[in-house]
């Protein structure tokens, strides 16, 4: 008999070659946080340069302080879903907060960022809609596709005539279309043309859901993201975002402006279904939305990084995959190579994400780096050194890794 892993093999055959390259890049433990940028990782002092911690919220006192009351008033959880007994007052005025904030009619919460994906989409399309998504999607918005029972077009990534051509072929089939689209993509760093495809969807009658998971309290003046920053948020009919990135903590929100928006509390399963976010967990987002609001300051910090540390390494001769924002991703001339760099990167005390295929567009091997408003330019410049000394090495050592490739 045939067992039950086997389908696994091919993976496990890859995971096998990188570990024998060095540790395991997909267990990484962090044994001691210092702060926001720094841990200790393997016993070494090690800056954290992939952690998604746009604004450094996760250690900010106003953020700590609120989750601490409330885990006091509130305990540990609320061990029931939102439509059971798991709505507590802080729920409600968290999505009345992000409503007002993001200058919409309705907002709601979900337990994490993967559900808001799953509630949002499966919850506005059915078997008889059919959804539009870019090809570079996160997995949430393709298993989100999946659960619906939509028909799925794929169409290719940041291409709004590629969209216009599919939505024309399309023709009336569907009884709604609905889009999806990321603000900023984290694996390549780059952002969605959203005036153009706004355009495509008015066109075609569409309906278009933004996932600004990675833009949101990055881009726009106020930092509610990139429809902001582009001036096509009255356009966008539903925007998804996620706690887990500037917002330093775990969770979702889904938000629009339609007036039946809120009977999804009702029709969207991975809300009806899971236990409610925790109090302490909600409490924090409120303070971490209260800084985005009052502290322009984390948004300027979190550029200038950026800035420097795109700057950093085009100086020494690597090419990032995209214009300078929060994720800078560098590509390596495959698996082995990006292995070896990642952990060249690790022993010298720098942490950043590698990101292999099929995870990855265009079956690319990175080096992803995103940046945090609490990082110094002493780290930054710490880490463009560490990546020089590490191309250095490789440059060396091509000859060998070419054989071993």
């Amino acid at each position: 008999m045939m067992d039950i892993f086997d389908k696994y093999a091919p993976f496990a055959s890859r995971h096998e070659q990188l570990l024998q390259l060095g540790a395991d890049p997909f267990a990484v433990r962090i044994d001691e946080l210092r702060s926001a940028t720094e841990a200790v990782i393997d016993g070494r002092e090690t800056i954290l340069v992939g952690t998604n911690n746009y604004l450094g919220l996760t250690y900010d006192p106003a953020c700590i302080a609120a989750a601490q009351e409330a885990l006091e008033r509130y305990g540990t959880g609320t061990t029931g879903s939102r439509i059971a007994n798991g709505t507590y007052g802080p729920h409600q005025e968290l999505e009345q907060a992000f409503a007002r904030f993001l200058k919409r009619r309705s907002c709601m919460v979900f337990s994490t960022g993967y559900q808001a994906n799953l509630a949002m989409i499966a919850g506005l399309a059915g078997p008889r809609d059919v959804v539009l998504i870019d090809a570079d999607s996160h997995a949430s918005i393709y298993d989100a596709c999946k659960l619906s029972g939509a028909t799925i077009v794929r169409f290719r990534h940041n291409d709004p005539a590629d969209l216009d051509r599919r939505l024309t072929r399309l023709g009336a089939e569907g009884e709604c279309k609905l889009v999806v689209v990321e603000g900023l993509y984290s694996m390549l760093g780059d952002t969605a043309p959203l005036q153009a495809f706004v355009e495509v969807k008015k066109k075609h009658g569409a309906w278009l859901l933004v996932d600004e998971a990675h833009s949101f309290g990055v881009y726009g003046e106020t930092g509610r993201g990139l429809a902001e920053a582009e001036g096509v948020e009255e356009e966008v009919d539903f925007v998804v975002g996620t706690f887990s990135k500037s917002l330093g903590a775990i969770g979702g929100f889904g938000a629009s402006n339609h007036p039946k928006f809120d009977l999804l509390r009702f029709c969207a399963r991975p809300y009806m279904f899971t236990a409610s976010p925790s109090p302490s967990s909600i409490a924090s987002v409120r303070a971490a939305l209260q800084r985005i609001e009052e502290d322009p300051t984390l948004r300027t910090r979190l550029w200038a990084n950026a800035r420097r540390l795109h700057e950093g390494l085009v100086g020494i001769g690597l090419r990032p995959c995209s214009p300078v924002s929060p994720v800078i991703a560098v590509p390596l001339p495959g698996e082995i190579a990006a292995a070896r760099a990642w952990n060249l990167l690790r022993e010298r005390g720098v942490y950043v994400n590698l990101a292999l295929p099929p995870g990855t567009p265009g079956s690319l091997c990175l080096l992803r780096a995103s940046l945090s408003a609490a990082h110094s330019f002493a780290q930054v410049d710490v880490v463009i050194e560490r990546f020089a000394a590490v191309v250095a090495e490789l440059t060396e050592e091509g000859a060998a890794l070419a054989r071993t490739a």
